[in-house]
């Protein structure tokens, strides 16, 4: 066996040219296998083995070429299947690589289609995928008609979904609770979904969900139902339990228009739902169209009427049943549009809420009774005035800060001011709602218990609640002349609210026999159209009710403020 001998000197088999270490050490270097300690694989039939020695690496070539060719082809062969053997590394690296980028992109594709076409937050469809998905739904509903089936052409249902409740959730528990709750909704309405439905959020809180095929509209009725009674079931969020509901509108295809229509029509239908209090479902009706245009409008017109300072304070005198004078007001707002003239809240406080306004008004509303307040006081007409708070604004916990720079700002007592909060409002029991209220009674202002005996009354609520003032509702007070029950209601709440020191005031006054009567069972004040109605200031002052009668000032415990304005 000829060998070729490769270590600080060079095998007399290779040619002089390759007799050099560098030589030898480059070769070796292109052999991975060529480290100490390692060792080839078996050569075929005809090559020796390559191996490791302590003195050298060492290659045998082939007995039967000679002593002079061996070296030399050896050598050669080892060079090209060494080459071959790099090149086809590299050829498997680049091939893994691109394979490896290959799939980056095509993951980075699907990514893209999610972030084009899909609600970041909650998975589902967004607007522009609902609204591909609507025309093609569209298209294979009026292929129907050319082709119907067996149970006639084919409808689109749309229900518009928007959740009841939510904003205060939101504004309360924080954007991470809102967010969860948003999550938890798209889960169950997705269970509800078949592969032909389309589920898409549209909004903060607005869902739709597009029907396809369906036989009739009471298809699309009976899922409203359904996606009602799934939504009205308690939400489980990190700490607590939450319970919403919802207002649906309901349209169908090509009953009220196709597209945009249908859409504009399903809102219609939704907002009269929420307009009728919520927590039920509208079908579409063409008279809607022209009041949610007219809605729309209005709601253009409250934003405008907030910047421009439409808004004024009326005042309803209460009547102190001792003295029949004047004991206190309750402030309301009233929008004076150059239009339209007067609007009730009852109009626009709906809106305001829905829109997001409430806050902005009603603080409004605060700033401009201590304002009033202070301006009778510094006339010697020192009275009790009554602001109504909304729901919306006790899940807000600047509100407590808020009006005591507002008492601060107009130099008036605490004391003066009689926070009224509907009796569904305080007996929720919510934590952030008593925080508020316990600040509240704890700067000095009053607490009333508006619409009492209307809802469900806790006992130990109310006298955690330390509330000053209970108002007898409106429809106790219009039967208690001419129902036995009715009287025997507004009997037990007065000896209740005396019993817990608190005072009693009966409102929707309207006739000398009601007046008799709830002065007889012991109500603290009354209040309503028989006395008066609301007015502003001045109309208030110049009116008979105040010249002939006059007003009972309130007696202070404390030194009188007019030192302090």
């Amino acid at each position: 066996m000829h060998s070729l001998f490769m270590t600080d000197g060079v095998s007399r088999w290779m040619p002089a040219r390759w007799r050099s270490p560098a030589f030898a050490c480059w070769l070796a270097s292109l052999l991975p296998c060529m480290a100490q300690g390692q060792v080839l694989a078996a050569a075929p039939d005809g090559v020796a083995s390559a191996q490791l020695a302590d003195e050298g690496v060492w290659f045998a070539g082939w007995h039967a070429l000679g002593p002079w060719g061996a070296g030399a082809f050896v050598a050669f062969l080892l060079v090209c299947s060494v080459l071959y053997i790099r090149m086809r590394c590299k050829a498997q690296r680049l091939t893994q690589s691109l394979k490896q980028s290959n799939e980056k992109l095509l993951r980075a594709n699907v990514k893209l289609k999610r972030i084009a076409f899909r609600d970041p937050l909650t998975g589902t469809a967004n607007r522009a995928l609902f609204e591909y998905r609507l025309g093609r739904t569209i298209a294979r509903a009026d292929s129907s008609v050319e082709q119907p089936g067996p149970c006639g052409p084919v409808r689109v249902g749309l229900l518009y979904i928007d959740l009841d409740g939510f904003k205060p959730i939101n504004d309360v528990e924080g954007h991470a609770a809102g967010d969860a709750l948003l999550c938890q909704v798209a889960v169950r309405l997705g269970h509800m979904t078949r592969k032909s439905d389309t589920l898409a959020r549209v909004g903060g809180d607005e869902f739709v969900l597009l029907l396809g095929c369906l036989a009739s509209v009471d298809d699309a009725v009976a899922m409203a139902g359904r996606v009602q009674k799934a939504l009205s079931q308690p939400f489980d969020l990190p700490g607590k339990a939450v319970s919403i509901s919802s207002s649906i509108g309901v349209a169908i295809y090509p009953d009220h228009g196709k597209k945009e229509k249908l859409m504009a029509a399903a809102d219609a239908a939704m907002y009269t739902a929420k307009r009728a209090g919520g927590n039920t479902y509208a079908i579409f009706k063409e008279s809607m169209r022209q009041g949610v245009a007219a809605q729309f409008d209005l709601q253009q017109a409250l934003r405008r009427a907030v910047a421009s300072q439409q808004l004024v304070l009326f005042y309803q005198p209460k009547i102190d049943t001792r003295t029949g004078r004047i004991r206190s007001v309750e402030a309301l707002a009233r929008w004076n549009h150059p239009q339209f003239g007067l609007i009730s809240p009852r109009v626009f406080i709906p809106l305001a809420e829905r829109f997001g306004l409430i806050s902005e008004i009603g603080d409004w509303v605060i700033d401009e009774a201590c304002r009033q307040t202070a301006q009778w006081a510094r006339e010697r007409r020192f009275m009790r005035v009554s602001i109504n708070i909304s729901g919306y604004q006790l899940f807000q916990t600047r509100l407590a800060q808020f009006i005591a720079e507002a008492i601060a700002r107009h130099h008036i007592r605490p004391e003066q001011l009689v926070f009224e909060i509907t009796e569904s409002v305080a007996m929720e029991d919510d934590k952030t709602t008593m925080a508020v209220i316990a600040e509240l009674t704890g700067m000095g202002v009053q607490i009333s218990i508006d619409d009492f005996g209307t809802g469900y009354s806790s006992l130990a609520l109310l006298r955690q609640l330390c509330a000053d003032e209970v108002k007898i509702d409106r429809s106790f007070v219009r039967d208690v002349a001419l129902k036995s029950d009715a009287r025997a209601v507004v009997d037990a709440i007065v000896r209740l609210a005396h019993a817990l020191e608190l005072r009693v005031v009966a409102e929707g006054v309207t006739n000398q026999q009601q007046r008799e009567v709830l002065q007889a069972l012991g109500c603290d004040e009354l209040q309503g159209f028989y006395f008066a109605r609301p007015m502003d200031a001045q109309a208030l002052i110049a009116s008979e009710i105040w010249t002939s009668d006059g007003f009972e000032p309130v007696r202070f415990s404390r030194s009188s403020y007019i030192d302090n304005l």
